[in-house]
């Protein structure tokens, strides 16, 4: 356990195992009932239910060097994909759509919100999708905690989620194989998850320095999204803002999240 000048190093006993189990609850609802006539989706599961790994599977989600509070990291793929393989044995980091432009949904990073002498809480942020036998699901983004018992060197909790929201994956289906072009819809899955540890382990904690969940989340998105650069306010804050700053008022409708890919 080290600490210098505010900011920590963090690291992992190798010889310890560390006890996953993975979630994928049966699709509630999609626009075009795909969970319901696409059989591939209706079955989806977890590919193991529980696994045992090394400790060092999850260095990966660990900075290189020591960090202070709010400084986020690009998570180490290799450890990340093992992870994924858990919910479905062809997971892709690489996102794609078929689109002519790249998506900025591209990286894995992870972010340190609090710490004392005993726990280190991080959460990450991952976008992955999962190549399904005759199409592709992606999940709006995994968002994850992990926090490390300092003292032990240990995973005191591990999740790694699809947030519970309205629309939480997007996906496509090709119907026929021998035929061009494939038809999408988006749906809601109650949980996808990986889960280890005790969840509330650190709670009530006195931390020596800290920033809030929410901070954390957008400190991440930031790390993905342009997007979440803009200093974005309600319809009514900007009726009220324009007349007072003499500016005009730039107004966007969208049907979908800009900050996820939920679709």
């Amino acid at each position: 356990m080290k600490t210098f000048n505010n900011k920590i190093a963090l690291n992992l006993d190798s010889n310890a195992e560390v006890n996953v189990k993975g979630f994928i609850a049966p699709i509630e609802y999609t626009g075009s009932n795909f969970h319901v006539d696409w059989d591939t989706l209706a079955n989806l599961r977890a590919a193991a239910p529980e696994k045992q790994y090394p400790a060092s599977i999850f260095r990966a989600f660990l900075p290189k060097e020591a960090v202070p509070v709010g400084t986020a990291w690009k998570i180490k793929r290799a450890g990340a994909l093992e992870l994924l393989k858990q919910l479905h044995p062809n997971p892709y980091l690489n996102m794609r759509w078929d689109l002519p432009y790249k998506s900025e949904s591209q990286g894995l990073w992870a972010c340190l919100r609090a710490y004392n002498d005993e726990f280190a809480d991080i959460v990450f942020r991952i976008h992955a999708q999962f190549l399904l036998k005759d199409g592709w699901f992606t999940p709006s983004q995994f968002m994850g905690h992990l926090v490390i018992d300092r003292i032990k060197r240990s995973v005191a909790f591990f999740q790694m989620s699809v947030p519970n929201t309205t629309i939480n994956f997007g996906t496509w289906w090709k119907i026929d194989p021998d035929e061009e072009g494939h038809i999408t819809d988006s749906g809601f899955c109650p949980q996808i998850e990986l889960r280890a540890g005790i969840e509330n382990v650190a709670q009530n904690i006195e931390f020596t320095a800290s920033i809030t969940q929410s901070e954390v989340e957008h400190q991440l998105a930031l790390c993905f999204y342009k997007s979440q650069q803009i200093n974005w306010v309600s319809l009514e804050e900007a009726l009220e803002m324009a007349p007072a700053e003499q500016k005009p008022i730039h107004a966007i409708s969208i049907d979908g999240p800009l900050l996820d890919e939920s679709c």
